[in-house]
């Protein structure tokens, strides 16, 4: 199984991962297109930044930012929006996109109404406060728990297509963000299909800048994380997860498509054969 691959689109002046770079639209569109050659399978679509601390942004200004890329990318590729508010989600469905990609997991109603998908994702807390002191008994337990709850409440409103996703960096520290990767395959064996998301965030910063736990100095810069971006991304596939949302979608989709070979190759095989060995 290949594992897909969601591009991550942030039309916002504001993301943390890219300071605003496509906020234009005609950017915007350009980078998407860019995704689109280098493999993505999904070009996932936001007019909010959801970053730590990050403040709520009006919702016609919302759609302003969204709509108009959602149009010129959906004929070419699937597209989901990211977004928290119905109103947007609603829009951004009549514009072409077939999945709502939905950080308060709460808009299966509008996924519902509409027969699109949605992914349910997990957060402690809202973007404005959700970094401010997490706390689990359980993390793992938890966000499986939660994020069932609200895919079997999508299940009976109709909802087609439902995907869980454990919101890594939403309200997590990192031992907590460190667990939830760690034990991907307890999500996978609920037989959800399972979204990831930790590209470029802020714990990878703290470990590439080898960082302790707790530590006050700042993490290494966004474009330090690449690496330790791609190797969570490689191992949620190992794991079984269905989808990765990064940013770096070229290297991202050779490795998904490594993967998906060598797997291929070694059921073909059987276990154990190494290839040109076969039959020997």
């Amino acid at each position: 199984m290949v594992t897909l691959v969601m591009g991550v689109l942030n039309v916002t002046p504001d993301s943390f991962s890219d300071g605003g770079r496509w906020f234009d639209h005609e950017a915007a569109i350009r980078h998407g297109l860019d995704m689109i050659n280098d493999g993505a399978d999904v070009v996932d679509v936001g007019g909010e930044s959801t970053r730590p601390g990050a403040t709520p942004v009006d919702e016609g200004e919302e759609r302003r930012r969204v709509i108009p890329v959602i149009e010129a990318l959906a004929p070419r590729v699937r597209v989901s929006v990211d977004t928290r508010q119905a109103s947007v989600a609603e829009a951004a469905v009549s514009a072409g996109a077939t999945l709502v990609n939905d950080v308060s997991a709460t808009l299966w109603p509008v996924a519902a109404a509409a027969q699109v998908g949605w992914v349910a994702m997990h957060m402690q807390g809202d973007p404005r406060n959700m970094q401010a002191a997490p706390h689990y008994h359980d993390v793992v337990t938890e966000v499986r728990e939660f994020l069932l709850r609200r895919a079997d409440e999508a299940d009976t409103a109709g909802v087609p297509e439902v995907w869980i996703d454990p919101g890594i960096g939403f309200g997590k520290t990192r031992r907590h963000n460190l667990l939830l990767l760690r034990h991907l395959d307890v999500l996978v064996a609920t037989g959800r299909p399972v979204m990831v998301g930790a590209s470029r965030k802020s714990f990878l910063g703290t470990i590439a800048a080898g960082l302790e736990p707790g530590a006050q100095s700042p993490p290494a810069p966004v474009e330090e994380r690449f690496e330790g971006s791609l190797a969570s991304a490689v191992w949620a596939m190992v794991q079984g997860v269905r989808a990765v949302r990064v940013h770096d979608v070229a290297a991202t989709v050779h490795a998904s498509r490594l993967l998906g070979d060598n797997v291929a190759t070694t059921t073909a095989q059987g276990p154990g054969t190494r290839e040109g060995e076969a039959g020997a």
